[in-house]
Formats: structure tokens, sequence, C-alpha cells
């Protein structure tokens, strides 16, 4: 196989910049996100609100770049010599062929890996079901012993001691001292666990401690004192630190209560509310003695009249009560019977004076004069109503009589046949006419011309009529 430089071969040649891009991408597609830890030196933010800077240990240093807005979240200021742990991904910038680190997050390195390896611990122990709810133990309501897990010279035993002989002092309690603080606080927590589990004595352990930072508790995120609560046998109460601390302990035990002086008040009831609650137990227990009495008394009150009715006297005299009372029942059964016969009689005597004759005369005399004078009366009003439609008819008469039109000046013309004559033109001349007035007739001719002023002929003596 002939090689790349050999004679007649092609040769695929790079610009630098091309180079660069391939060496980035390659660097970025093969290596995934990294955590390192190193210390800062050359810390720069300019203008732009980036940050660069070296991570550097003994033996070798990296140049990093951390851009915005990822450089405006950090919670502390970087400075050299800090010691830092950062995540980022490999690259190089391509213009200077440099190898650098994009950091996307910076955290200081001592709480920080704190922090990392809690929540590494955290998500195994809840992957493995150590959180889970259902395995979660309900705190005895009355605890007889009380074992409580911490200093016996820490500030935290003392309020709990206070809280518990305040609350509950009928608890006995036992302080099982060990170390909250150190190397030597993980196995002796464990150990102590362990110890008080099979010792079977307590009715619930109390494992808590006062507040402090990170550091301060990691006896209680420790993996070998998780276990051992969540073998132990009793039910355990956690109250490591302040109210805002959480630790492993705190999600492992069967109830986490925010400080110390809360735990103690979780694992014992209070003696107020007991009294108050042994009170109404006792004014319950009063009134129920009260109503089994009561209903007892009843109850003897019933069987005394029972033994009563049962004696021979006793029958006796409820012999001759019901005697009197069967009497009684007898005598208004037959004044009864007396009562309803005397009613039928009654009725039967009305209705035989109603169907005797002389009654039916009376009642028949009745009935005709009552129909006599409904007759009279109806007579009277047909006579009235009568009278009125002829009185009407009359006016009615009077107003198309032409006999009424001749009272007021007019006449009514005939000819010889007694016709009515209606028009000048059907009169012959010298016809003898009779005018009708009201009070008479009057004989008229009938001159077709009328004679000269001051003439006087045969028949001048009768009127003019046109």
């Amino acid at each position: 196989m002939p090689h790349d430089d050999a004679p007649g071969s092609a040769r695929e040649i790079l610009t630098p910049s091309q180079l660069n891009q391939l060496v980035r991408d390659l660097l970025e597609d093969a290596l995934p996100r990294v955590w390192i830890e190193g210390e800062l030196s050359n810390v720069a933010k300019p203008a732009s609100g980036h940050l660069y800077f070296t991570l550097k240990d003994a033996g070798a240093q990296v140049r990093c770049a951390m851009f915005r807005p990822r450089s405006g979240w950090l919670r502390f200021r970087p400075e050299g010599g800090m010691q830092v742990l950062v995540r980022g991904r490999v690259s190089l910038y391509a213009p200077r062929g440099d190898f650098q680190l994009i950091v996307d997050h910076m955290e200081e390195a001592g709480e920080g890996a704190l922090r990392r390896a809690f929540e590494e611990l955290k998500a195994r122990l809840q992957a493995e079901g150590l959180f889970d709810p259902e395995r979660k133990r309900p705190l005895p309501r009355f605890p007889g012993r009380i074992g409580v897990i911490t200093s016996a010279s820490g500030a935290a035993i003392h309020d709990v001691l206070s809280v518990l002989a305040r609350r509950y002092a009928l608890a006995e309690v036992e302080v099982l001292a060990v170390p909250v603080q150190g190397r030597e606080a993980p196995p002796a927590i464990e150990a102590m666990l362990r110890k008080a589990s099979r010792a079977g004595r307590y009715d619930v352990l109390l494992l808590t401690r006062g507040g402090g930072s990170l550091e301060d508790l990691i006896a209680f995120n420790d993996e070998g004192v998780a276990r051992a609560i969540h073998a132990c046998e009793v039910p355990v109460v956690s109250a490591v630190g302040h109210e805002v601390d959480f630790s492993i302990a705190d999600f492992v035990a069967d109830v986490r209560a925010p400080t110390p002086s809360a735990a103690a008040e979780l694992v014992v009831p209070d003696r107020r509310e007991l009294l108050s609650h042994l009170g109404n137990l006792r004014n319950r227990m009063q009134a129920w003695i009260q109503r089994r009495q009561q209903q007892h008394m009843q109850a003897l009150d019933v069987l005394m009249s029972r033994l009563q009715a049962q004696r021979p006297q006793q029958r006796l005299v409820q012999g001759e009560e019901k005697l009197h009372a069967l009497h009684a029942r007898l005598v208004r059964s037959m004044q009864g019977n007396l009562d309803a016969r005397a009613a039928r009689n009654a009725q039967s005597r009305t209705r035989l004076r109603g169907v005797h004759p002389r009654q039916r005369l009376v009642d028949l005399g009745r009935t005709a004069n009552g129909q006599r004078d409904r007759l009279q009366s109806a007579m009277l009003q047909t006579l009235e109503r009568r009278r009125s439609d002829c009185v009407s008819l009359r006016r009615a008469l009077n107003a198309v009589n032409p006999l009424a039109v001749l009272e007021r000046g007019y006449a009514i013309v005939f000819d010889e046949s007694g016709h009515t004559v209606r028009s000048v033109q059907a009169v012959a001349p010298d016809a003898i006419l009779e005018a009708r007035l009201h009070d008479g007739i009057l004989k008229l001719r009938h001159i077709a011309d009328p004679p000269a002023p001051g003439t006087t002929g045969p028949d001048a003596d009768l009127p003019e009529s046109r």
C-alpha cells in the first residue's frame, strides 16, 4: 500500500484553521463533561462579563473560560489562589490553537466536594429504597423508655431533656453519649444504633445534635450511619442541625424533626393534653355510668311491676277491674241499642206523618197556592210585557202615520178614482179632486189656465188647485 507522500499519491492539505477546527471537533465529540478540582490563577473578568482563568495543580495547568450568563450566577467572587471545583467540556480555541476548558459550573472545592458526595449518596440510597415512605414506622404514643443518641456535652441534650421533663415526666430517658463531630463520630454513632437496637429496651431512639456547617454535619451524612438507621428495630427520630439543615439521617429515619426541641415534642405527648383527655374520659365514664344506672333502675322498676302483677291479690284486683269494665261496656252497649231503636222509631213516625192523607192534602194545598201565586205573577209579567210592546208599536206606527204629517199643515190630494195625485201633469183640466187635511176633506177643481186677475167665472167659489 503506497504512503500518502509516495510519488503519484493525492495529498490532503489542511490549513491551520482547518486543523484547529478538526481537533476541536474531535475533542468535543470524544470527551464528555468533566469535573476538575484545582487552584485558580490569572483570573480576568473583562467588560464583556466573561470570566477567563487558569486552573492548575502542582504538575500542570489548563486554560478555562466561563461565559455569560453563567459567570454571573456564581455565589462567590473567584480570586487567585482559591481552591475550586469546576464542571465543563474540553475544547480548543481555534484562532490561537489553545487547549481550554469551557466551564458551566464552579463551586468552592471544600463544601462543594462534600455537597457532591452528599447528593451522590442520597441518590444511591434513594434508589435502593431506604427513603421509601412505606417503610416508615409510626412512633409509640406513650413511650416508656427513650434513648437519646447525642453528645453528652452539647446544647442539644439540654434542650431535649428540658422538653421531655416538661411534657411527659413518666418516660425514662437514657442519654447514649457519642461524639457527633470528627472522624470517630460516624463509627461511634453506627455502633450505638446497632447496640440500642439489639438491647430491646427502648421504645424510640432520638438521634440529634445542634446546627453547623455541612462539614460539621458530615457524621450524619455517612453511609454506615444511614444503613444502621435503616436496620434499626426501634423507630428512629432524626433532628440534626437547624430547621433548614437536611442530612442523610433525616431521609432514612422514620420521622424527621427540624430541631432537637421539636424532636422531643414529637416523641412524647403533652402532659396538659393528656390531663385534658383524661378529664374528658372521666366525664364520659361518669356519664356512661349514670346512664347505665338509670337503665338498670328502669329495668328494675319494670321487673317489680311484673312481680306485683303476678301476685294473687293483684290478679284478683285486676279481675275485678276487668269485670267492672265488661259490665260498663255491656251497659253502654245496651243503652246504645235502645237509643238506636228509639231513633229509628222516631224516623218511622216522622215518615208516617209525612204520608198521612190529611198531611198530604195540606201539602197539596200549599203546592196549589204556590202554583197559583206563580201563575198570577207570570200573567202580570206577560201583560206588562205585552202592554210595553203595544206602546212601542204605537209609537212606531205614529212615526210612519201620514195623518201625523197632515197635522203639520200638509195635505194629500186624491183624484176621482181615489188615487193619490203625485204630479200636476197627471190631472186633467177641470178634474174634481179631494184634498185631505188633518181635520177633514176639501173638494177642489183643477184649472188649466187661471183667469186673469179680477175676472170671475161660474166656478169661482172653488179654491184653486195647482
